[in-house]
């Protein structure tokens, strides 16, 4: 049984992720999310992840820690996608930005890495308590949304490349 339900929550949580951001996205041509957007998303997978976990009262007691460093993490995450976006708009797009200036291009990617490895360290150190407490059923499932999170990613990669494959054409 507890296999169904972490299956169906890996589902829902795949289905509504990438879905309900692009639905909820503002309209504007570059696809850029306003503030209540990347707000809604957050919450979104944070609601899902906690409820696949399904915690006992003690666990939640160590929720606390790992919601602020998930929502750390996307705000983080939402600045650099909003650093990009300038980036691409002006100079002639990314590409041309990065010729022209690809000492700055190379600072500015190895910040954002350094900043990605340090929002992900700070969400291990978070996570660590709590997963201590976690019991079998609570690991797999745990286990089953980081796949689906890893295979959503993986095809919002490839549908990101298609889109600017398509568009770099015409």
């Amino acid at each position: 049984m507890s296999k169904i339900v972490a299956a169906g929550v890996a589902a829902l949580f795949v289905a509504v992720s990438a879905p309900s951001f692009a639905q909820t996205a503002s309209s504007d041509s570059m696809g850029h999310f306003s503030a209540a957007d990347w707000q809604k998303l957050t919450d979104t997978r944070i609601n899902l992840v906690k409820a696949a976990l399904q915690l006992t009262p003690e666990q939640e007691k160590l929720w606390p820690a790992v919601e602020k460093a998930i929502r750390t993490r996307a705000e983080h995450r939402k600045t650099r996608i909003e650093n990009l976006a300038q980036a691409m708009a002006g100079e002639g797009g990314l590409a041309e930005a990065i010729r022209k200036q690809p000492i700055e291009a190379m600072q500015r990617r190895g910040e954002n890495l350094i900043q990605r490895g340090t929002d992900l360290k700070n969400l291990a150190e978070a996570w660590q308590p709590l997963y201590q407490t976690l019991k079998p059923d609570q690991k797999q499932r745990m286990a089953v949304l980081g796949i689906s999170v890893l295979h959503a990613v993986g095809s919002a990669v490839e549908r990101r490349r298609w889109l600017e494959q398509e568009s770099s054409e015409d």
